[in-house]
């Protein structure tokens, strides 16, 4: 059985860059990023691990919490991660996950047999402080991951987390966010006094309350 959102994430142990890691012990009461690659020394997952580890900070001051996963060895990893940091001109600060027996990756379906039998694809899965999965995202194994989309994301799921709102297409911090359907006109008016603005009974602006 696949994963789907509010699924429960599977716990794991595994041997990482890192070191040993307990999953849920790894995450704490942070979020996190989980994400999956078809192979060490691949030209696009080279440019993704960089460009993670060059957000490091924006990842930080959100409490994210990231660890990437491939089937290779940690021994491949150690050597990946040298031309990593060489090539994308960065540090690659957070774990990578050896899968050798592919354990993590078949919990997760991060292995789509008719893409690829042995290789996992472009999985990524960003999961709750309660250990729930909040978003996954598949890409094919040719296209590289828009890392500053799984950001503004993060930014939605955690300001939907907590006000009774929603984010319209290409929302940005900062921007006007929906009034959810589930709270009245009346009652939005009270919950959020910077002020709503109707456009249709269902579709209601108001400032970002957080901001």
């Amino acid at each position: 059985m696949s994963l789907r959102l509010g699924d429960i994430a599977p716990n794991f142990k595994a041997n990482t860059s890192s070191g040993e890691i307990d999953f849920y012990e790894y995450l704490g009461d942070s979020w996190g990023v989980l994400f999956s690659h078809p192979a060490d020394y691949t030209p696009v997952c080279t440019t993704e691990l960089g460009k993670t580890a060059l957000l490091k900070s924006e990842f930080e001051k959100r409490n994210v919490k990231v660890l990437a996963l491939s089937v290779d060895s940690l021994e491949k990893h150690k050597g990946w991660i040298n031309d990593i940091n060489e090539t994308q001109h960065t540090t690659v600060n957070f774990p990578i996950i050896a899968d050798e027996d592919k354990s993590i990756a078949n919990a997760y379906g991060m292995i789509h047999p008719n893409a690829s039998e042995t290789f996992t694809v472009r999985s990524l899965f960003i999961i709750g402080p309660d250990k729930k999965v909040k978003l996954m995202i598949t890409y094919p194994a040719s296209t590289g991951r828009n890392f500053h989309e799984v950001l503004r994301v993060i930014d939605s799921l955690q300001l939907t987390s907590v006000y009774s709102v929603a984010t319209p297409a290409d929302w940005k911090e900062g921007e006007n966010v929906i009034v959810v359907p589930a709270v009245s006109t009346e009652d939005a008016l009270k919950k959020f006094p910077k002020g709503v603005d109707i456009v249709k009974p269902y579709l209601r602006y108001t400032p970002q309350p957080n901001k």
